[in-house]
């Protein structure tokens, strides 16, 4: 019993048109950290609490550790963000780091990425490249199958 028209086929398109959609995502992340690195105002920063988020009871892992790190602004206002930890060890709170963010909208737009910092660039990179590559050898799967090929 086939669920979906086309059966496969449309399976490998619906399915490699998701993916793709999430490798987009992670590209224009990608893309907005690595501006912001290069045009952002850097500010010394410290990592203000390492939490650990409950991801629900049907996941693998069912837990997540999430960084909020805290700044001030040129202008002296006190912000805080949530990034990826910046190594593959993570910080311990109150570790200080180096901030890049917008000053059109630093609540909004900051990084901790940058020279010794390259989780944050590295995650949407890697997520990109990866989702990117899956997608689109389902969708040459779907072209394949169509016979277009």
């Amino acid at each position: 019993m086939n669920v979906l028209p086309g059966g496969t086929a449309t399976f490998l398109l619906l399915f490699g048109l998701f993916l793709g959609a999430f490798a987009v995502r992670s590209a224009l992340r990608l893309n907005r950290v690595l501006r912001l690195v290069r045009h952002g105002v850097q500010v010394e920063g410290r990592c203000a609490e390492r939490r650990v988020v409950d991801r629900g009871a049907d996941r693998e892992r069912g837990y997540a550790t999430e960084y909020v790190f805290a700044f001030r602004t040129l202008d002296g206002r006190e912000v805080e963000f949530v990034d990826h930890a910046p190594g593959p060890f993570g910080l311990e709170v109150g570790a200080p780091v180096r901030v890049t963010y917008d000053p059109a909208a630093p609540d909004k737009h900051a990084t901790v990425a940058g020279p010794r910092a390259w989780g944050p660039v590295l995650m949407p990179a890697v997520f990109a490249a990866g989702l990117t590559v899956f997608s689109l050898g389902l969708l040459y799967g779907f072209v394949a199958m169509r016979g277009w090929v």
